[in-house]
């Protein structure tokens, strides 16, 4: 069977309107093994013949067999996978890589075989490629540094690194000096003598025609004559068969991979300032959205952490409201909590992590002879500091047993210590509320204003039953007569502030009694209960938890109004985070906007590099790169700048945060998810801004790339 067949073939290139016709009803056989000429004056068509025996062309017509396998109904991508293994080619232009040594020259066609050779045997093959044809001292040598007939002998042993059955070379000796030019043919009779690699030598030279064994005339596209082959040469010549199918490698697609990584690699390194420049976008983007978030982030947690100290959690449990004749007296006019109902709130509300109950009260505050009225004069418990989140700046707070013998104690916040002690330490002196003198034993840390502009330090914090029982100056005649008119509701027996039962809280005195014994009567009301829920989250919980707890502790039955009112600052803290949030969506979206920048900039580049390479581009479809392993390559190449940028991206975005940070005093903090978003739409942006470009180049016709200028 031979192994070259023709039969009829045909070419003909359309020229706008105009059919041009190159090659007219071809049809010839070669064996294997032969050397063979193929000569012809320039515009002959021995070079289209050329293409289509090295399956980088079609035929207009006619069949074509190579091996015994019909070639004409092939795909680009088997006709590329064919070159690959069964086909080699020496140029007259080597058109080898520029910026690449000539080891890596050699190596490029085993990147696109499907069956590669590890990285050690790959090299050592390659080596004893370039020691064979002379070269074994310039392997690191670049095309540039290389003589014409060096690089033509780098260009032939890039042919023969997947060793072809089949190899042609076109006007091989036309860039070469005549000494040059005897070596290289004397090399080719080599190959062909003692390999038996079937040659086809394309040339107009006929000094060139007689090293082959057999000459083969073309003339306006068609065969004119044909030389036989010697007999001696023909004893030389080998008849083996071709190379086996090399059998899939353990780890032949982790091989692929890393020749395709280093090829992008090589491509990138070709020109560093402009691969540099082109990463800058995605650096500016990736440090534009780190930098963003971060900053985004850490003002999020600044106003998260002043809510919270405002009070975001908290919430304000207040008594009831009473009316008579249609006229409603205000809130707290009617004196329905008790500190028994804070107790319960922290016992039985699971969503509730603290509780404190509070009496309110407001007048001056003597030291010396400098006086001041606080904003706030509250009484309450220590749980006061847990549920507002409010630490001591000096000192110690009050505790349980000072609530219940009504010690006189206070703490103070940051306003009366300016105010009052000018520059002194409070801690320890004494200060004045209506006449009763109170021990200073804590200060407050500073808050500053709540969210309705009141001064948070402007504070006065004291035991709940000292201020009740000692400051606002109930007795038991005056509470009696608040709960008679100012709840119109009589208190029950056993104790019960709700009972139902039409009888007094406490029995009552007879005149002989009253008139020895008049004891205070301390009415176990309060103001109002501060309750903090363990999260945000979790306050319609809480809400609904101890609005059932009171109503059944207050004894308030179905469809009956409740007596107390329970206030959260949801609607604040909802605005002020929705806010927030915008803020950082804006500024993540101004961000992002860059990184699209970037991606263009990275396709533009893509583009002039596809258009530059060109040649390149052929050059590899030549020796057996289908379109999916060009697409892959340049694709690969946009991916890596992405990669790099968004490494250099990350790093610059942390430091721009944490100098701002240091300079600027702003809140920043580490977002993870900042980092991993940025990296992972840096790489996005390189497959999807980098697509198109890879996908122009891999549509090229190798003809048409090895032509282009």
């Amino acid at each position: 069977m031979a192994f070259i067949e023709l039969r009829n073939i045909a070419k003909t290139y359309r020229l706008g309107e105009i059919d041009l016709p190159v090659l007219k009803d071809v049809s010839l056989t070669m064996n294997r093994g032969e050397f063979v000429a193929l000569m012809g004056a320039s515009g002959s068509g021995k070079t289209t013949l050329m293409n289509i025996l090295g399956c980088l062309d079609r035929p207009s017509a006619g069949q074509y067999w190579l091996d015994g396998q019909e070639v004409g109904g092939l795909s680009a991508d088997e006709r590329a996978l064919l070159r690959n293994r069964k086909i080699g080619f020496v140029f007259q232009t080597f058109n080898l890589l520029s910026r690449t040594s000539a080891l890596d020259n050699v190596l490029m066609p085993l990147t696109y075989t499907l069956s590669p050779l590890s990285g050690q045997e790959a090299r050592q093959r390659a080596e004893a490629l370039l020691q064979r044809v002379g070269l074994g001292d310039r392997l690191d040598h670049q095309s540039a540094q290389l003589s014409g007939g060096q690089q033509q002998r780098v260009a032939i042993a890039r042919a023969l690194i997947n060793q072809p059955a089949l190899l042609f070379a076109d006007e091989p000796t036309g860039n070469l000096d005549s000494r040059t030019s005897e070596e290289v043919l004397r090399l080719f009779q080599q190959l062909n003598q003692e390999e038996g690699v079937t040659i086809i030598l394309v040339t107009h030279d006929e000094h060139v025609a007689r090293y082959a064994n057999r000459t083969i005339r073309i003339r306006d596209g068609a065969i004119v004559t044909e030389g036989t082959v010697p007999t001696v040469a023909a004893e030389k010549m080998r008849a083996a068969a071709a190379p086996p199918d090399q059998r899939e490698r353990r780890g032949g697609s982790w091989a692929r991979f890393r020749r395709l990584l280093r090829t992008a690699l090589t491509g990138l390194r070709r020109n560093v300032l402009r691969a540099a420049l082109t990463t800058l976008g995605i650096i500016i983007g990736v440090a534009a959205v780190i930098a963003m978030m971060e900053i985004g982030r850490g003002s999020a947690s600044a106003i998260q952490r002043t809510i919270a100290s405002m009070g975001a959690n908290n919430l304000i449990i207040l008594p009831g409201t009473a009316s008579s004749g249609g006229v409603s007296f205000g809130g707290g006019s009617v004196m329905t909590l008790t500190p028994q109902d804070s107790e319960a709130i922290l016992a039985e509300a699971p969503a509730v992590s603290a509780a404190a109950p509070i009496v309110r009260a407001r007048t001056q505050v003597v030291y010396e002879n400098r006086n001041w009225v606080p904003s706030y004069i509250y009484g309450a418990t220590p749980a006061y500091l847990d549920v507002r989140e409010w630490p001591l700046a000096v000192g110690d707070p009050f505790t349980d047993r000072d609530v219940r013998n009504a010690n006189k104690v206070c703490l103070i916040g940051q306003r009366l210590v300016r105010e009052l002690f000018q520059g002194e330490s409070p801690v320890g002196k004494e200060v004045r509320i209506q006449n009763v003198p109170f021990k200073v034993v804590g200060v407050l840390s500073s808050k500053g204003a709540n969210m309705m502009g009141m001064d948070q330090d402007d504070i006065l914090l004291a035991p709940w039953t000292t201020i009740k029982f000692r400051v606002t100056g109930a007795s038991a005649m005056t509470a009696n007569q608040s709960a008679a008119t100012g709840t119109g509701q009589q208190t029950g027996a056993g104790n019960s502030l709700y009972s139902s039962s039409q009888s007094t809280l406490y029995p009552l005195p007879s005149t002989t009694q009253a008139a020895d014994t008049p004891l205070p009567v301390r009415f176990a009301n309060i103001d109002q209960i501060l309750a903090a829920t363990r999260s945000s989250d979790q306050v319609p919980a809480a809400i609904q938890q101890i609005t059932q707890l009171l109503r059944e502790r207050h004894r308030i039955r179905p469809g009956e109004p409740d007596d107390f009112s329970i206030r959260d600052m949801a609607e604040m803290t909802s605005a002020l985070t929705s806010t927030s949030t915008l803020m950082t969506k804006l500024l993540l979206a101004v961000a992002l906007i860059s990184l699209v920048v970037g991606g263009v900039g990275i396709m533009n580049i893509m583009l002039v590099s596809v258009t530059e390479r060109t040649r390149e581009i052929g050059l590899r479809m030549a020796v057996g790169a289908r379109g999916g392993n060009i697409l892959q390559q340049f694709l690969l190449e946009s991916v890596l700048l992405c990669f790099c940028g968004g490494l250099a991206g990350i790093l610059l975005g942390r430091g721009i945060s944490l100098l701002i940070k240091a300079l600027l005093q702003w809140p920043t903090e580490l977002s993870l998810d900042a980092i991993l978003t940025a990296f992972a739409v840096s790489a996005a942006v390189g497959i999807l801004f980098g697509y198109y470009p890879a996908w122009k180049g891999s549509r090229l016709d190798p003809i048409t790339a090895l032509r282009y200028e």
